[in-house]
């Protein structure tokens, strides 16, 4: 048995043999053709690229029914890619100067390619030579008739173990067998991450040589709750994943009984739940949980999936159609979230920083990209008039930066009364507190807007220094840190005392432990990823609100992480035995 840990990426546990995916690059050798040939070679390349592009075009199609049309936009890039003036006179050239054979002339100029690409720092370039070789192989597929095989028509369930899968391939995963990923690269947001948290398939990342440590038809276990893949286990853990794995599957189908049931403690307290999503699609599913809303929309995928900025009218239909996917029930919009881990390659929005998870992101970005951020408080604002919306600043921290983001809304807004616009001229106003002077300074803050909401994800990174993102680290990582109750505490106080609305959004909301604590520090309202709300709304209806307080008075005396974190769990334990026994190893 061998345990190794990686970067969590899409939750669940998979338990079963692998299929490692051979990931070794086949060169092509040099062949030169008579000059005589130069024409065929050329038509054979444009067939290819044809082809190539058909392909494409289908699997975009594919994609857009699975996952719906904004993860589908990837294939944007390969079609953009594919049909580039610039590569395909390389091609032509290569055939035309040196008499080499078309699958040659793709696989140099593409080799060529990829190594610029690969060299750069930044994330996002260097998954874009993976898109690269995706192209290079679908067109010399077709130039020598030796097609990849296709991820479909598998015979039985298996664990895709592979370096990294290209776009085409984990779209086109069929989820009837495909249980779970692991791959050696990625990170939280690259495209094997988007695609296969998008499809629900379990799924690690950035487990650097998973590719040399197993073998097609081991067996192995992805834990996509703690971000660990289990080798060869031994009978008695193999015995015990099982065991628990049907046990929670069981669980959550009784969980799942109480989505349209009221989340309301036994003594009568009403706590209302919300969802955390990305994409339009994912509205059905969140109220099929029980979701009474959207605590919060990321709308950083538009520009992510995206070559050129999305215009006015695209982000406009995004929010309308997630407004009636939720049929009157509120929604707040997150506006543009970018930087740190999130980097798009948008001229103009693409930084190369130092430290970029303190550099120019989020509202710091769209403060110095002004016909950006107007033109998405503009998409937001029309939409506003068909349905309960709300707008929400990301990473405020400091009353001049909200100061200033108000000042470009109003002059936003009176741009579209000149213009005769119809939007809600008194649409909510609220901000993300997720770094320590905005929860500091939440008093203040508090006299600015119409709500908070905790972001604890990042409020939790910068409390206590640490990249939610480095594993090597990941242990000092913790919401039970007594710095991080605290400010929550404060920040909930500074709401009821200066009459606005506070929520919490963060992953640890979703979190059954510190549900109770949450609430018993003031908080009534809470956001969290869809999967999580049967079982937090289970907690809610088996507790007081006295037990709640009880809690939260005993946790503000503790002096570390470990003793909160022991203390909840036990306290979990009274509420949910059998939940906590089954969860013990899976997450």
């Amino acid at each position: 048995m061998q345990l190794k840990q990686g970067i969590k990426v899409s939750p669940g546990v998979a338990i079963c043999q692998a299929l490692v995916i051979d990931a070794e690059d086949q060169p092509i050798p040099k062949r030169t053709v008579a000059r005589s040939r130069q024409s065929a070679e050329l038509e054979r390349l444009d067939a290819a690229l044809k082809a190539s592009g058909q392909d494409i075009e289908d699997l975009r199609k594919h994609a857009t029914t699975k996952v719906g049309p904004e993860l589908a936009k990837i294939f944007d890039v390969h079609l953009v890619m594919l049909k580039d003036k610039h590569l395909v006179a390389q091609f032509r050239e290569a055939i035309s100067t040196d008499s080499v054979t078309a699958e040659y002339a793709v696989y140099s100029v593409m080799r060529r390619q990829q190594a610029v690409f690969s060299q750069m720092d930044k994330g996002f370039f260097r998954e874009r030579a993976n898109d690269l070789w995706d192209i290079e192989k679908r067109i010399i597929g077709h130039l020598i008739g030796d097609e990849r095989a296709h991820l479909t028509g598998l015979k039985q369930d298996v664990i895709l173990v592979a370096h990294d899968l290209t776009p085409s391939q984990t779209a086109s995963l069929d989820k009837s067998r495909i249980k779970g990923i692991a791959t050696n690269a990625g990170g939280q947001t690259s495209h094997t991450a988007i695609l296969a948290h998008a499809q629900g398939i379990p799924a690690i990342v950035g487990l650097e040589n998973i590719t040399s440590l197993v073998s097609s038809g081991d067996t192995i276990i992805i834990d996509g709750h703690k971000g660990m893949v289990i080798i060869s286990p031994d009978a008695a853990q193999l015995m015990e994943y099982r065991q628990q794995a049907e046990r929670f599957a069981l669980l959550e189908t009784q969980f799942d009984e109480l989505a349209h049931l009221p989340a309301v403690t036994r003594d009568g307290k009403a706590i209302t739940l919300l969802a955390n999503i990305e994409f339009p699609d994912e509205v059905p599913p969140a109220v099929a949980k029980g979701a009474m809303g959207i605590g919060l929309y990321r709308t950083e995928f538009l520009f992510l999936s995206a070559d050129e900025e999305p215009d006015e009218e695209q982000q406009y239909a995004a929010y309308k159609r997630v407004i009636d996917l939720l049929k009157g029930k509120p929604l707040t919009i997150r506006t543009l979230d970018l930087g740190a881990d999130k980097v798009a390659h948008i001229d103009g929005l693409a930084t190369n920083e130092r430290n970029p998870f303190l550099g120019c992101r989020s509202i710091r970005l769209c403060l110095q990209n002004l016909p950006l951020f107007k033109t998405q408080l503009r998409a937001i604002l029309r939409a506003s008039v068909h349905g309960q919306v709300r707008i929400m600043f990301p990473l405020i921290s400091n009353v001049m930066e909200l100061r200033q983001a108000r000042m470009i809304l109003n002059d936003v807004m009176e741009d579209m009364t000149d213009q005769g616009h119809e939007f809600n001229h008194h649409i909510p106003v609220g901000i993300m507190v997720e770094v320590p002077s905005a929860a500091l300074q939440a008093k203040t803050l508090a006299r600015e807007v119409d709500f908070f909401s905790i972001g604890t994800n990042d409020l939790i990174q910068y409390t206590v220094a640490v990249d939610r993102g480095n594993e090597r680290i990941a242990n000092l990582y913790s919401g039970a840190h007594p710095a991080v109750v605290q400010l929550i505490k404060d920040v909930a106080r500074a709401g009821v005392r200066g009459g606005i609305e506070v929520s919490l959004c963060g992953e640890m909301a979703g979190e059954p432990q510190f549900v109770p604590l949450l609430i018993g520090l003031g908080l009534k309202k809470l956001s969290m990823t869809p999967p999580a709300l049967p079982e937090v709304k289970k907690v809610i209806r088996s507790v007081t609100m006295d037990q709640c307080q009880k809690i939260a008075r005993k946790v503000s005396g503790m002096e570390s992480d470990r003793e909160v974190l022991n203390y909840l769990r036990d306290e979990m334990r009274k509420v949910l035995p059998e939940a906590m026994e089954v969860r013990g190893s899976t997450r």
